[in-house]
């Protein structure tokens, strides 16, 4: 069983940047689609960002477009989300999650994804 582990999250000013990690247990191969999302208080979990299961297709919620960007390292088991402009509107607990996908493009609903990390919190206040 895939276990995901994220990290990264804190306290930023209002422009400032983050990059959030998820280690995985086990090596995400292609066959794998990866997602971000996070919830804030009182609102659904949303996607913000998407890669397909060869990392050639991404996808990104339109608030965060140009600002946000999706990787990942296969050599690493990681994936990350190197978040600038950062604004209060970003303020939420930030999920990753995987899934194997035959498609060859990304998936951007929750209940595509069977595998879920913790966690992080990321607050954007001055």
């Amino acid at each position: 069983q895939t276990h995901l582990v994220e990290s990264g999250g804190g306290l930023v000013q209002p422009g400032g940047s983050l990059r959030l990690s998820c280690l995985a247990s086990e090596r995400m191969f292609n066959g794998y689609a990866m997602g971000w999302f996070r919830q804030a208080p009182g609102r659904r979990r949303e996607c913000v960002a998407a890669l397909s299961p060869t990392g050639a297709r991404t996808w990104y919620k339109d608030t965060v477009k140009g600002r946000f960007t999706i990787s990942r390292a296969d050599a690493t088991n990681t994936l990350y989300l190197q978040m600038n402009n950062l604004n209060p509107e970003d303020t939420a607990v930030y999920y990753c999650a995987a899934t194997p996908y035959t498609e060859q493009n990304y998936a951007t609903a929750d209940w595509e994804y069977d595998y879920w990390g913790q966690g992080t919190q990321v607050t954007v206040s001055s």
